[in-house]
């Protein structure tokens, strides 16, 4: 008899946890400012547009713990990038224009894993490859094909995942006959910039909107030779998770086309240069945009 009586408690408990779980919706991001600031714009849209609480767990690190968090159910919606989804999750080639590679990842991952690709919010996010405006000055650099002849004198310094990914350091030295004086060292992404204000590096791999790119005086060399695929940013969301609550995903489609380029600058640099709190800042931005 206790026993069936702890059975039942137990079934009773776990039962009550998926319920709340049914009841709630989980926004996850990865570990660095962008991420953040869209986990965060996502998270406020949806307790605004459903009427759900929103659990936020944010800096999970890169586009493998995302993926899986979201295949675990641990998650409910991240936001990801159409070229590290086609090459880092998917394993593809990274090649296409804008619409061909987020028509295909759209299909593979609802074929694959049930994972539904939403709308681009707006703005293509690509790998910039970044020197010192002194630098770029001295010996009028604008290209990466024009850098490469200068590399072999130079350090770099890069982020872990950008070191072993398939559209990373790898095939970017190779398309570029990149050298450098020593092994990339590989460093968090949020000291990038001071490294190399510092001196400490001469090159590095960060983002195209990082506000604190022109903060700094650093200067984006142009990838002339189109290596990097494009990099919409893009809401994933769990099927499971729309077939419970399609309003998410209604709230989500609100969001498509929402964010310039030159907006997500400016909210990086919100947090990056200004250190403003993400919450004030993503309200102020939904306030202007009618959100």
């Amino acid at each position: 008899m206790r026993r069936t009586f702890l059975y039942a408690v137990v079934v009773a408990a776990l039962s009550g946890c998926a319920a709340q779980r049914e009841r709630r919706i989980v926004v996850g991001s990865k570990n660095f400012t962008e991420q953040v600031i869209l986990g965060e714009l996502v998270a406020q849209h949806l307790e605004s547009r459903t009427g759900l609480p929103v659990d936020r767990r944010f800096y999970l690190n890169g586009s493998y713990i995302c993926q899986q968090a979201i295949l675990a159910g641990r998650i409910d919606v991240y936001v990801e990038y159409t070229g590290t989804a086609l090459t880092a999750i998917l394993k593809q080639r990274p090649e296409g224009s804008p619409a061909e590679v987020y028509r295909k990842v759209k299909d593979e991952y609802a074929r694959r894993f049930g994972l539904e690709v939403t709308q681009p919010l707006g703005f293509n996010n690509t790998f910039a490859i970044v020197i010192r405006g002194e630098d770029a000055r001295r010996w009028n650099l604008k290209t990466l094909s024009q850098a490469a002849q200068y590399t072999p004198q130079w350090r770099a310094g890069f982020g872990y995942e950008f070191m072993e990914r398939p559209d990373g350091f790898r095939g970017l030295a190779e398309t570029y006959q990149l050298r450098f004086a020593a092994p990339p060292r590989i460093m968090d992404l949020g000291l990038l910039y001071r490294a190399l204000r510092e001196k400490q590096v001469d090159l590095v791999a960060g983002n195209s909107t990082d506000g604190l790119i022109a903060a700094m005086d650093l200067i984006v060399l142009e990838d002339d030779r189109n290596y990097f695929p494009p990099y919409e940013a893009v809401p994933v969301v769990g099927s499971d998770t729309l077939a419970r609550h399609p309003e998410v995903g209604k709230g989500l489609s609100e969001l498509a086309g929402t964010i310039s380029e030159e907006e997500m600058r400016r909210l990086n640099y919100a947090l990056d240069g200004l250190h403003r709190d993400v919450r004030e800042v993503v309200r102020e931005f939904r306030t202007q945009k009618g959100l």
